[in-house]
């Protein structure tokens, strides 16, 4: 079951590292992580999509991740009220008439054209992931040359509880 964690850390050199180390040892495969900082000075939010076979396997996941002393929350937002995001940049092939059939496509997923080539256009797209997966199925007859993702961020929407696995030593 592929589930969505958030992580507030401690943005200090080398908890990424620490992270993704534990989660390789014991065997996660994280199809996507995304890092950067959060509202508050000297921490930084994390959020990993992770495929997890069983209920107990994620509580292993969250227990692990708990453990690590950069870490003060962890929360499994998969069945929450969300809002993701996330971003993918794509170079397709594409000159003259091309161009005007790429723009039609793309243009209701309110993607727009950042960079234009004499042989390509890439195509900066942000939105829910099967939003941004959608798109790219319908670019690829056009001949994708290039495509990167950066993975989804997410949090929870309005005035929700946060469900707190465990804190480590201190309340936030």
């Amino acid at each position: 079951m592929r589930r969505i964690i958030t992580a507030t850390v401690q943005d200090r050199s080398g908890v990424l590292n620490r992270i993704t180390g534990m989660l390789h040892k014991r065997q996660f495969n994280i199809e996507s992580i995304s890092v950067g900082a959060s509202e508050t000075e000297g921490l930084s939010k994390m959020t990993f999509v992770v495929e997890v076979s069983d209920h107990q396997k994620l509580e292993q996941l969250t227990k692990q991740l708990n453990k690590q002393i950069d870490v003060l929350k962890v929360s499994d937002i998969t069945e929450k009220a969300i809002v993701a995001r996330e971003l993918a940049l794509i170079k397709v092939g594409g000159s003259g008439q091309l161009r005007a059939e790429i723009q039609g496509i793309i243009t209701p997923f309110r993607a727009t054209v950042i960079d234009v080539s004499r042989d390509s256009l890439t195509i900066q797209v942000t939105g829910r992931p099967d939003k941004v997966e959608a798109l790219i199925a319908l670019l690829r007859p056009y001949g994708i040359k290039e495509l990167t993702k950066t993975g989804v961020t997410a949090f929870l929407r309005g005035q929700q509880p946060n469900q707190v696995t465990e804190l480590n030593s201190f309340t936030i």
